[in-house]
């Protein structure tokens, strides 16, 4: 019988767990800080994502091989977290219901925590279980998910985000927003770990093109969730990104349309798995909670 979603979070939680440093080895604080914000009560989406397009793909066995792929996704979401909360960039106190980390610690621990979990990332893919076996599909794999991670991907877009406070933002600026500072990643997690899970070019492809309106769509929700969510939900300070004056989907198209946007997004990711059978069951449902969510 196939995990439930739930027994997959555990399974990536425990895996995580082996992956961190333990608090007690040197440098305790950073590895503190690192365990605070991973452990901090995500809901692993990613990983999730990973895993389920491994499957969808090879089956157990192929899911078991992207394992460490998926962990390490979380490491840099994570990361990524922690720079983003910096009084530097969004300035934010809470995330997932918690102090964050600069707040918890300091700055300089953050920003040392934040970077250690984004080379650790690297390590774990690497020198993973059957890496050197498999060692021209794990180098895929990097290369895609490096590229996410950089100028073209995520620090473009966070980049971008922090250009468009207070300034109007085009649509088509908003949308390489979106796709580079969220939707990036999630993209690489997908294609990372079809690939990992022995993916053909088609597979792929029907990967990626299920993932990129996915990950805009998340942003979307994001969107969404500022203006109608509240801090016991979410997690996080609600109405920020409207006081800071942030390009949002909801500030420049309206919530409704911001909702049919994201449903239109969810319809084109769902025919994008048209190709799949009963394997890809959890890519779906992971679609569907990624509109639907509350936090």
């Amino acid at each position: 019988m196939e995990p439930t979603l739930d027994e997959l979070r555990v399974r990536v939680d425990s895996s995580l767990d082996r992956y961190l440093p333990p608090e007690s080895q040197w440098p305790s604080r950073v590895h503190a800080a690192m365990r605070y914000s991973i452990f901090a009560g995500g809901k692993r989406i990613r990983p999730l994502l990973c895993l389920a397009a491994a499957h969808a793909v090879g089956g157990p066995s192929g899911r078991d091989r992207a394992e460490a792929f998926a962990c390490a996704v979380e490491l840099i979401h994570t990361f990524s977290l922690i720079h983003d909360d910096l009084p530097s960039m969004d300035d934010d106190d809470l995330r997932r219901g918690r102090p964050t980390c600069h707040k918890a610690f300091d700055e300089a621990t953050a920003i040392l925590a934040g970077d250690a979990l984004q080379t650790l990332a690297f390590e774990i893919i690497a020198s993973g279980d059957g890496a050197s076996s498999r060692s021209g599909v794990v180098l895929e794999a990097l290369v895609v998910l490096a590229r996410a991670c950089g100028t073209a991907g995520l620090i473009g877009g966070q980049m971008d985000d922090l250009k468009y406070e207070g300034v109007q933002a085009l649509p088509e600026d908003l949308e390489r927003i979106h796709r580079t500072k969220t939707g990036a990643l999630i993209v690489a997690t997908v294609v990372g770990g079809g690939l990992l899970a022995g993916a053909s070019t088609d597979q792929a492809l029907a990967l990626r093109a299920y993932a990129e309106p996915i990950g805009l769509a998340f942003q979307i929700v994001d969107d969404i969730l500022d203006v109608s969510g509240d801090a016991g939900t979410l997690g996080k300070t609600p109405g920020k990104d409207q006081l800071a004056g942030k390009a949002t989907w909801v500030a420049l198209h309206g919530l409704e349309a911001s909702k049919r946007q994201a449903t239109a997004l969810h319809a084109q990711a769902e025919e994008a798995l048209s190709g799949f059978g009963p394997e890809a069951a959890r890519l779906r449902d992971l679609a569907s909670r990624i509109i639907h969510r509350a936090s």
